[in-house]
């Protein structure tokens, strides 16, 4: 009767090719998946009669407007389906919508002061004087920032600027295209709307935005991208390699049990990093307090975890209900099979629906209407509404006072609740991604970490994801890995090329494409001369280098880094001899391998450098951890390691570790921050409170070992500890405070070549300290302890003791605690 089923059909076609050609599709979102005719039609795939959704949600009879399908693909297949669409009705029939940016307040302060020639300098200031909001104006801009005010009111070239600004703000700026908006056209589609050519684009967008291409009664189609469905994907094709290699039956997203008590197991500890919608640090807290252990919580735990319900006290009463802690109560009695999946508490908008449906006789397109009104707050349509539903509800014998208590519930929710069609069908998208995670760990890590290996910082936290999961990540290798990351049996991952600073996605390809021609590389000269070298060029290898890519490939990282030069010449000799053709005396062909000096022989690098080349190309430190080093000498002084702690009840504990993490946040107090230190046998947040922070500011450094004291608390949203700092040390400082002296050991013979003068140099530049120094002086017959005088106390600085080290040897040097 509403006159869509050419809507339907037409997005149950481009799904239906879709899922035939290899491209992910998304259950279903918002409205739609409450549908039956869409989840008949496999648009959708949640069965919502199976979970109490309604489809006057999506399309109401009682009042007919465009229904619209969101419909997720998975990002690399995306466009494909797009092309389809144009081909199946026609190319000039099928466009993409424009988008419009506007010139909002900071950006056109920016814009006007450039085009006025101001100095760079002058305009930013003022810029970065509008508050960051995005409904920001300048006028709001002006009221709300005092110092913007005070310059606006006493300079007249500020004055002149954002006046001209404030004509321009808000209009169109620059023309872009709607992400996922597709319109199709029954016929040409310059018989509706005027057309435009992107710059350097090779497509045509509508010149109308997606507003007015739907005025001028036109469909627009989503076709969205989501990350998640590639990532399962990608998950999925690896299980299912290992499944096929071990004859077992292929796993098949669509008939996954929602019943998995594994799954709900991952869920419940919140080990939720990268699961679709549980991930963020606020939904952890939340699921550890909510202890999900059925598909119903999963979907509540989507509705649940938005400002509205977690500020209204609503989230607690759902927990507190689930776990017992309060009586689970319904308003009326007839309500209970409506409101029993949420404990009592009206959660869904659905529900809100359904309430005045059995209650006060509301058809559920009514009911839509009187949840819209409810949403909206308008005091004449809720009186309006109020009376309807009250003479409903008295014609079905409930009283007045009852009928107008449960009104107020009614609209007091309706402004939290949230479409349950569209977290149902998050819902099982989230618990998909849980099912792998916890099924197959290094398919799904593998494929995350593909996802994000363009965000280094990413990849940092999920590597760490993957040690606390016990998988072992192998360092990156040209003859094993490939561009992305890739598993190795059950446990292992292998790091993906491309996730190399510096490495470009054509060079890899290269190479991966030589190496399956021809095998494996047999060494750095080798690898030169069969890759393309216009590709590879010195900058790339040596990133390649110092991530580790190469190791098999030479003696050391510092031998291959200066043989570079040699490798490279022999390459472009036998590249310049394969153009001419040129052939040895007996005619052997010119590709063979050009004759090699060998690897320049050098000392390995020390480890610190080692480690800081992975860092600087790979974000992280892979094939150890800077605080190895300095493990013996931290013991001496502090009181345990971070996997040991525990509540410190008042008693100061001294850790160490390093810095993977700091923010710094404005508390009630003043300025604060929140570090995390790793001490390679675990991690804690600690806390410097204000007042402690101004004092050492200047320590706090991202990827700096430090020390610290405070006291530990248990932390009830993590299940581990987190602690209160009130000293920090770096290295240095923490040996000027707990060192009892230095003692370096020398031999009589050693002692008798110039060691005293080379000493004294040596310790020259770092007297003024506190730590007193002692020789212990060795000779075959006889020891003897020197302490030198009051004059050469120091500061026993990495610096002073790496120079001590060159002058009497490594072992030789000792600081005493």
């Amino acid at each position: 009767r509403m006159g869509f089923p050419g809507y339907f059909l037409i997005v149950a076609d481009f799904i239906r090719w879709a899922k035939g050609h290899g491209v992910p599709v998304g259950p279903g979102r918002g409205s739609g998946a409450g549908s039956l005719v869409a989840y008949a039609l496999e648009i959708t795939d949640l069965d919502p009669i199976e979970y109490d959704l309604l489809f006057e949600r999506f399309l109401n009879p009682e009042r007919v407007s465009m229904p619209d399908f969101d419909v997720d693909f998975c990002m690399e297949g995306r466009d494909r389906v797009i092309d389809y669409v144009a081909e199946r009705y026609g190319r000039d029939r099928v466009s993409q919508i424009i988008t419009y940016g506007s010139m909002a307040a900071k950006a056109v302060v920016r814009d006007v002061g450039r085009v006025l020639g101001h100095p760079y300098g002058f305009v930013d200031k003022i810029a970065k004087l509008i508050p960051f909001d995005l409904k920001m104006t300048l006028d709001k801009a002006l009221e709300q920032e005092e110092e913007l005010r005070k310059r606006y009111d006493g300079e007249e070239e500020v004055r002149a600027l954002i006046d001209l600004a404030r004509k321009l703000e808000g209009l169109a700026r620059n023309a872009g295209k709607h992400a996922g908006g597709v319109v199709i056209a029954p016929s040409a589609l310059t018989d509706f709307a005027p057309l435009y050519c992107e710059q350097g684009a090779s497509g045509v967008v509508t010149q109308f935005d997606k507003d007015d291409v739907e005025a001028v009664g036109l469909v627009k189609f989503d076709f969205l991208g989501l990350r998640t469905l590639t990532i399962i994907d990608w998950a999925l094709r690896t299980a299912n390699d290992q499944r096929r290699a071990e004859e077992l039956e292929l796993l098949d997203i669509g008939r996954m049990p929602t019943d998995d008590r594994k799954t709900y197991e991952l869920i419940k500890r919140a080990s939720t990093t990268a699961v679709f919608q549980l991930e963020s640090r606020g939904m952890k807290d939340l699921i550890r307090r909510l202890q999900p252990d059925c598909f119903e919580d999963v979907v509540a735990l989507v509705a649940l975890f938005r400002p509205g319900p977690l500020q209204s006290g609503m989230v607690d009463d759902f927990i507190n209900r689930k776990h017992g802690r309060a009586k689970v109560e319904y308003p009326h009695p007839d309500l209970e099979p409506i409101l029993k999946p949420t404990y009592g508490v009206i959660l869904y908008q659905e529900q809100v629906m359904q309430i005045a449906q059995v209650l006060a006789g509301y058809t559920l397109g009514g009911a839509d209407l009187l949840r819209r009104a409810m949403g909206k707050k308008k005091p004449e349509e809720m009186a309006k509404q109020r009376a309807i539903f009250l003479a409903g509800a008295q014609q079905r014998g409930v009283g007045e006072k009852t009928a107008n208590h449960i009104f107020d519930l009614m609209e007091k929710f309706a402004g939290y609740g949230f479409n349950k069609s569209h977290s149902a069908a998050y819902a099982l998208v989230a618990y998909q991604t849980a099912y792998i995670k916890a099924h197959y760990p290094a398919a799904f890590m593998a494929a995350v970490l593909s996802a994000d290996m363009d965000n280094t910082d990413k990849v940092v936290a999920l590597i760490d994801e993957c040690r606390e999961m016990g998988l072992e990540i192998l360092s990156p290798d040209v003859n094993r890995c490939d561009y992305a990351f890739s598993v190795e049996g059950a446990k292992k991952i292998h790091y993906g090329l491309g996730a190399i600073k510096g490495v470009g996605h054509a060079a890899i390809e290269n190479m991966m494409a030589e190496r399956r021609e021809h095998g494996a590389y047999r060494d750095l000269f080798d690898f030169c001369q069969r890759v393309d070298t216009r590709r590879f060029n010195r900058r790339t290898l040596e990133a390649m280098t110092r991530a580790g890519a190469l190791d098999r490939l030479g003696p050391t990282r510092a031998a291959m880094m200066a043989t570079l030069t040699r490798a490279l010449q022999a390459a472009d000799q036998l590249s310049r001899d394969r153009a001419v053709g040129q052939a040895d005396l007996f005619g052997a062909s010119a590709a063979a391998p050009a004759q090699t000096e060998g690897f320049i022989d050098v000392s390995e690098w020390p480890e610190e450098q080692r480690l800081a080349g992975e860092k600087e190309t790979l974000g992280l430190y892979l094939t150890g951890h800077p605080i190895a080093r300095y493990e013996h000498e931290l013991s001496r002084f502090t009181t345990e390691r971070l996997a040991d702690l525990g509540p410190s009840r008042r008693r100061t504990v001294t850790v160490a570790g390093l810095v993977t993490a700091l923010r710094t946040i404005n508390s009630k107090r003043g300025r604060m921050a929140i570090i995390t230190l790793d001490d390679r046998t675990a991690r804690l947040e600690a806390a410097i409170y204000s007042d402690v922070y101004q004092h050492y500011r200047d320590v706090l450094c991202q990827d700096k070992l430090l020390v610290v004291e405070g006291e530990v608390a248990a932390d009830d949203y993590t299940g581990g500890h987190s602690m209160s700092v009130q000293k920090v040390y770096d290295m240095d400082q923490a040996r000027a405070a707990f060192a009892k002296r230095l003692r370096i050991t020398v031999s009589a013979e050693r002692a008798g070549s110039g060691f005293p003068h080379a000493l004294r140099d040596v310790l020259e530049p770092y007297r003024e300290g506190r730590i007193p120094v002692f020789v212990d002086y060795q000779r075959s017959d006889a020891t003897a302890r020197l302490r030198l005088g009051e004059g050469w106390l120091v500061n026993p600085t990495d610096e002073l003791l790496h120079r001590l080290s060159e002058l009497a040897g490594e072992l030789r040097v000792q600081v005493d605690y």
